[in-house]
């Protein structure tokens, strides 16, 4: 039992939580009672049991492990309201019940893998200059459901929305491919709406940069948009033309070639590498 909780929490040291003597031995009852109590307290439960999942299914160094009532354990997660991924051997909240910006999961300081999705309107101030405010209004209200019900369909959270540009995160399941699928989608639906649903003289376009690598989690938004991760998102979204997105060469492999064929050939700016997928209609 030491040595799996250890392995969410590596200083863990039941002797100094318990308060037994270093040198008596634990009554096991006692020594999983401790654990579990201090695993709630350190908000790293959720955690342990991922890993019990783990290993009960895996084995550990070789060796099986009958962990038994887990299966009793696991639903009484999701009775709180959560979901087991199978993917990536997660939990995460039951988006039917609520939704929020740390997937119910994220502590402030952790770091995770995670794919991002940055968007930019392209010409902004002159939108707003050439248009009645209540058009603007419409329209971007519009757009924000369009972005929003992309990414959140897709197991993503919006981070932050401001002024013409926003930043979307997602960290499980496929979340290389869900990212550029969202963006995808937001760009094919934006196009529509542009032609039959907008208000306005002339069309909103996008810009939109997907990159994935470490994010340390803040509750704090402004200090996530300090990883480097975001920063380079950030630089693609700039790179590339509206009404396309550009995607970092971390997430060519993630694709099968069916959906790589859709992009540009591969591109650089400087030490960047992306390629491009651009919405044109087609010539007749």
């Amino acid at each position: 039992m030491i040595r799996f909780v250890r392995m969410v929490s590596p200083d863990y040291d039941i002797y100094k939580r318990s308060g037994y003597p270093e040198d008596s031995p634990i009554p096991t009852q006692d020594a999983a009672s401790r654990i579990v109590t201090d695993m709630i307290r350190d908000g790293l439960y959720v955690d342990f049991v991922e890993r019990l999942i783990r290993i009960d299914s895996e084995g550990f160094m070789g060796r099986r492990y009958d962990l038994r009532g887990l299966d009793d354990v696991i639903g009484s997660i999701m009775e709180r309201g959560y979901i087991y991924d199978k993917t990536t051997g997660q939990f995460m909240e039951d988006q039917q019940k609520r939704i929020s910006l740390n997937w119910g999961r994220l502590r402030g300081g952790d770091e995770r893998q995670m794919t991002v999705l940055r968007l930019d309107i392209a010409g902004n101030s002159v939108l707003v200059k050439e248009n009645p405010r209540n058009g603007i209004e419409k329209a971007y209200k519009d757009m924000r459901t369009i972005v929003t019900n992309a990414v959140v369909s897709r197991l993503g959270r919006l981070w932050s929305w401001e002024g013409d540009g926003a930043l979307a995160a997602f960290m499980f399941a496929s979340k290389d491919k869900l990212a550029i699928f969202a963006g995808m989608e937001i760009l094919h639906e934006l196009f529509l709406y542009n032609r039959i649903g907008s208000p306005l003289s002339s069309p909103i376009k996008l810009r939109i940069g997907i990159n994935a690598g470490p994010v340390r989690y803040s509750h704090n938004m402004t200090d996530c948009l300090k990883a480097e991760t975001i920063k380079r998102a950030v630089d693609l979204e700039s790179k590339t033309d509206p009404d396309s997105l550009a995607i970092s060469r971390n997430l060519f492999m993630s694709l099968g070639q069916s959906v790589l064929n859709v992009f540009a050939r591969e591109e650089n700016s400087g030490p960047t590498y992306f390629r491009r997928y651009k919405v044109n209609m087609e010539k007749a």
